[in-house]
């Protein structure tokens, strides 16, 4: 532990003196799946511990990537099946992964001639006010923050898009234009 902490850390939610008993690490592999952005599946037989965390990630609405192997290696086949099952995305390099977390936009965006006469109605407008306040925001949080069931803010942010007022991001990020 003492080297551990030295290069990194370490978290758990147990007394020092427990023993890390096979039993335990799943319950600490739910708090991993909590705080992390992301989880990464990198090679995995069709049972194990890091199926259970990318399933858990996968009901806490987190990312989740897997890095496809082959389909006669028994460790690829949790991956394989990850990915066949539509439960994570493929990871085939690094770039994947700061596209679809949209960590690194640099790029500039091309300039979208708005409509003089956009007609917003009020929920619509809420969210587009929303959005000019605070610049990008994920979906989940205009929901959250407008007030808005999650199937209703998806119907709402589509038509936006399609008035040509705002823009989708990857990562499920939107903006105002």
């Amino acid at each position: 532990m003492a080297k551990m902490e030295t290069n990194g850390g370490f978290m758990t939610e147990f007394w020092s003196s427990t023993n890390p008993d096979k039993e335990n690490f799943v319950k600490r592999n739910r708090i991993v799946a909590g705080i992390a952005e992301a989880t990464i599946v990198i090679e995995s037989a069709d049972r194990g511990g890091s199926l259970i965390t990318a399933n858990i990630a996968n009901d806490y609405n987190r990312d989740v990537f897997a890095v496809p192997g082959r389909t006669t290696d028994k460790y690829s086949a949790g991956c394989n099946n990850l990915i066949k099952t539509q439960k994570a995305n493929v990871l085939t390099s690094a770039a994947d992964l700061i596209y679809m977390l949209n960590w690194d936009i640099k790029e500039k965006t091309k300039a979208v001639q708005k409509q003089l006469f956009v007609t917003l109605d009020p929920d619509e407008q809420k969210i587009y006010d929303y959005l000019l306040k605070t610049g990008k925001e994920l979906m989940d949080i205009i929901a959250l923050e407008c007030e808005f069931p999650i199937y209703r803010i998806s119907a709402l942010l589509l038509n936006m898009e399609l008035k040509g007022v705002i823009r989708p991001l990857p990562g499920k990020l939107f903006e105002a234009i």
